[in-house]
């Protein structure tokens, strides 16, 4: 099989240029008004949505490789490293462990990048572990790294990267190509972005982790291109796209060096994490604009169901609210209930749909 690696060329990529340059725009034009809707947050509201997004980024590239964690534990310990106290709680390795990388990405993203980093962050991530040979490096087994499906007994081998004995030499060229390449103005933040991820996986040379390295790598180099960090919801989006994303790696790993398709691919899953991001940025402005119409007007009923609604994001209720839902949150009476809501869509702070048993409500923001 001709990996992409085995190509003489290796790791010279070529891609077309004019194929990105719309995108290439529009990544830094949503950039821009990403920065801009934030001046108008004050310190407080900035710091808590730079956590909401570190978290969910954090469960999400955590989620691609199969790994469920606490949001409520993941969060907390980031709040800590940002100098908060959150209530304590029981937070478990693998999630303290994430939390501490995806908080070192964002601190350290003007970092050229090294070895040790990188190992640093491969140790944040295995901590706990028991069933690998090699954490803080490079993997060093003599068997070869597959990737790998088993469906009935049928054993496909999706892509078999270099052997451990050639993965010091690669990761010295790619972390020369890393750091150098952030100095060539003829490549774009997408394409030098989407190139870095998809060389690392190429090399894959950790024994586990390479995924969530891969990605916060990418975030890195969009955030050195802005020269600040992007905090877009990219391993969010990728996780919508779970299946699209690893077949386009499939694609491109035993393909040529012209990794055109490849980049027009990534570069659509950045913009899209972008619009995420502008979304959740609005919701948090209209969160603090909510509060501000409506401090003090609410029952303690009524604000606890309307913080319940904030907590579950931008989507809010799947469906909307329904009468059900505010009697489960509040345990009060049917009619009581019908009093809550009334009064909570006369004094704008709901707004109604459907008629009856279909009748939802929807938080009302600016």
């Amino acid at each position: 099989m001709d990996w992409i690696w085995t190509h003489q060329d290796w790791p010279r990529f070529r891609y077309n240029r004019e194929t990105l340059e719309d995108r290439e725009r529009e990544f830094l034009s949503k950039a821009g008004m990403l920065a801009g809707a934030m001046c108008h947050m004050d310190d407080a509201d900035k710091k808590k949505l730079t956590i909401e997004l570190i978290s969910e980024e954090a469960l999400r590239t955590s989620e691609i490789e199969g790994e469920l964690l606490s949001r409520e534990s993941v969060q907390s310990s980031i709040q800590r490293q940002f100098g908060l106290r959150p209530p304590q709680r029981k937070i478990s390795a693998a999630e303290q462990g994430i939390a501490e990388m995806m908080v070192d990405v964002y601190h350290s993203y003007e970092e050229a990048l090294s070895h040790e980093r990188l190992f640093a962050w491969h140790k944040m991530l295995m901590d706990g572990r028991r069933d690998l040979h090699d954490i803080g490096g490079y993997r060093t087994d003599a068997e070869p790294m597959q990737i790998v499906s088993n469906i009935l007994h049928d054993v496909r081998v999706h892509y078999e990267a270099p052997p451990s004995g050639k993965v010091q030499g690669q990761m010295n060229q790619f972390i020369t190509w890393f750091n150098d390449s952030r100095a060539d103005k003829n490549m774009g933040a997408l394409a030098r972005a989407g190139i870095a991820h998809l060389y690392f996986e190429s090399i894959h040379p950790m024994e586990d982790g390479n995924g969530r390295i891969g990605r916060a790598l990418s975030e890195k180099a969009l955030s050195q291109s802005l020269g600040r960090p992007t905090l877009i919801s990219l391993s969010y989006t990728i996780n919508a796209h779970k299946k699209d994303y690893y077949d386009a790696l499939q694609r491109n790993s035993r393909g040529g060096l012209d990794v055109t398709e490849w980049l027009a691919y990534f570069s659509s899953m950045i913009l899209e994490a972008q619009e995420t991001s502008q979304a959740q940025l609005n919701f948090m402005i209209g969160k603090t604009k909510f509060y501000d119409r409506h401090g003090g007007q609410l029952n303690e009923r009524q604000e606890k169901v309307i913080a319940r609604i904030f907590k579950e994001g931008v989507q809010g209720f799947k469906g909307g609210l329904s009468a059900e839902n505010y009697i489960r949150i509040t345990d009060a009476p049917r009619a009581t209930v019908t009093r809550d809501l009334q009064d909570l869509v006369a004094k704008g702070a709901l707004t109604r749909t459907g008629e009856l048993r279909y009748t939802r409500y929807w938080l009302k923001l600016d």
